[in-house]
């Protein structure tokens, strides 16, 4: 059974930093995605970024660029979100996601995914 469980959001200034964490279990495949995704109230849920093992490809929305940072460690069944120089439209629930057979330069539709962990918030008050 495959589990995501995510961890690390709270509350921060703009400008601050958040490290999330996302731990898997169950999950074996050798060639898949996985991404984190955020949803704020009244809104869609949104692509953020994704690493692809097969490919070794990170994808990243405009809207983190240079801000945010996807990193894996293989050792630990982890997936980590470093997010910097956080900004107040940043605040909403964040979700890990895994996925296999994700076409490249699709990695950051929710679509794609077919697991889930139960999100933390993230909230960033200017």
């Amino acid at each position: 059974q495959v589990q995501l469980v995510e961890s690390g959001g709270g509350s921060v200034q703009a400008g601050g930093s958040l490290r999330l964490s996302c731990a898997v279990s169950g999950y074996t495949y050798s060639s898949y995605c996985m991404g984190w995704f955020r949803q704020a109230p009244g809104k869609e849920r949104e692509g953020v970024t994704a690493i692809c093992i097969g490919s070794g490809n990170t994808y990243y929305a405009d809207s983190v660029k240079g801000r945010f940072t996807i990193s894996q460690d293989n050792a630990k069944n982890t997936l980590y979100l470093q997010m910097n120089s956080l900004e107040s439209e940043d605040t909403a629930m964040y979700y890990c996601a895994a996925g296999r057979w994700i076409p490249s330069g699709t990695a950051l539709q929710a679509r794609r995914y077919n697991y889930w962990g139960q999100g933390t918030q993230v909230t960033v008050s200017s």
